[in-house]
């Protein structure tokens, strides 16, 4: 997420790993890595570290309000799950595979001068409507379901790699015949097994410039069910609808519109980090940015709750206005804290980034990162994560532009 203001002061506290002693055959297969997260969070890492009988970790660095520990892979989970019950943040924290990466991130890019070239105009109502009017409950369950159908979608999981090569079918199942503008490819990360996933349609008149709707589609738990529900098959089902319709509808953006399905979101926003990195180091002109990260628990009388902190303050107004005016919803503000979901990636970044949620974060769901986190504790039904599809094909008609049948 976006860092605010940072103070300039950079204090080196020590480079003393904070990881219990182990043979190297074990530290091979557990290999080291770095994380920053708020320093709000640090005496509470500390705890929940000593709890377990590990090594209290160490802070290598401190940039004001954003702090770096060494810690082994292994203890990513224990990290995540710290984060949800104390911090309400998933993950919380970001991961780096290397020191100077995780430095590096201490101070965010600077917005990018191409977000200039976007005005926040809604003038395409026909073509959200277009798009709103043939979406389904049914569908959007239909997705929740799929997904929460795994024991888990832990990132190094087979199950987690399984999930995702489900969802890319079902994704290349919508593709009509001859619709050679319209594709899914998976992306592929070094360091674990579960790939990332995107489908793109590529824009008619603007094809360099980019909207992305993304959210992640691994879920928490390495050792126990974890069908992840809400937290977050109901972010991605949201999506997946309007990846549907669009090609019922013969959608064409102007603009190149990216869905993308983030892995290892839960331990440290891995996955969403090193595909915005990759747009940004190759110059992909990405205009606008819309995660969905939890979408069906309806825990605040008001249909959806912008995130206020680490977004994009003009993009989140646009965002206002879309619900409002085009998908008829009511909204209000909220924080979640640093790193909280994969919209950080991209902030850090220097992109456009904004994240409506299905709640302010006090009210979220307490039963993510749980074997609770069912279809059935969100109600039953997919009726909230439809406002979210709605608000998604909103955003992408009034941003990408272009036209449905």
């Amino acid at each position: 997420m976006r860092l605010k203001r940072l103070l300039p002061a950079l204090m080196l506290l020590s480079t003393t790993p904070a990881l219990a002693e182990k043979s190297p055959a074990s530290l091979k297969k557990d290999p080291e890595l770095w994380v920053t997260l708020g320093t709000d969070t640090v005496e509470s890492v500390r705890e929940s570290f000593r709890s377990v009988g590990w090594e209290e970790p160490t802070q290598e660095l401190v940039k004001g309000e954003a702090t770096m520990f060494r810690v082994r892979e292994s203890q990513l989970e224990k990290l995540a799950t710290l984060m949800h019950e104390k911090f309400n943040r998933c993950a919380g924290f970001m991961t780096y595979e290397t020191r100077d990466e995780a430095i590096a991130s201490l101070t965010p890019a600077p917005a990018l001068a191409t977000q200039n070239l976007v005005t926040y105009t809604l003038d395409n109502a026909a073509t959200a409507t277009a798009l709103m009017s043939s979406m389904t409950e049914a569908n959007v369950r239909s997705t929740i379901t799929l997904l929460a159908g795994y024991t888990t979608r832990y990132y190094t999981s087979t199950t987690g790699v399984n999930a995702v090569n489900a969802l890319r079918s079902k994704w290349q199942g919508f593709i009509p015949a001859g619709r050679t503008d319209a594709s899914v490819a998976l992306f592929t990360h070094a360091a674990w097994a579960q790939p990332s996933v995107i489908f793109t349609i590529r824009g008619s008149t603007l094809p360099d410039e980019v909207v992305v709707v993304g959210g992640h589609l691994d879920s928490i738990s390495s050792g126990s069910t974890a069908p992840g529900a809400d937290d977050n098959a109901s972010g991605i089902a949201s999506f997946t609808e309007v990846i549907r319709v669009a090609m019922l509808r013969n959608y064409r953006p102007q603009r190149t519109v990216k869905f993308i399905g983030y892995a290892a979101e839960e331990v440290g926003l891995r996955g969403s980090k090193e595909i915005a990195a990759w747009h940004k180091n190759n110059g992909i002109n990405v205009v606008g940015v819309l995660q969905l990260d939890m979408t069906n628990y309806k825990g605040s009388s008001v249909d959806a709750a912008i995130i206020t902190d680490y977004t994009n303050a003009a993009q989140n107004t646009f965002l206002r206005n879309i619900i409002t005016t085009r998908a008829g919803y009511t909204h209000t503000n909220s924080t979640c804290g640093y790193a909280c979901s994969d919209h950080a990636s991209w902030t850090n970044q220097g992109f456009a980034a904004s994240i409506p949620h299905e709640a302010t974060v006090s009210a979220g769901n307490r039963y993510i990162h749980t074997s609770s986190d069912t279809l059935t504790n969100s109600g039953g039904t997919a009726n909230h994560a439809l406002k979210f599809a709605r608000i998604a094909a909103s955003y992408v008609a009034e941003l990408a532009k272009g036209t449905a049948q």
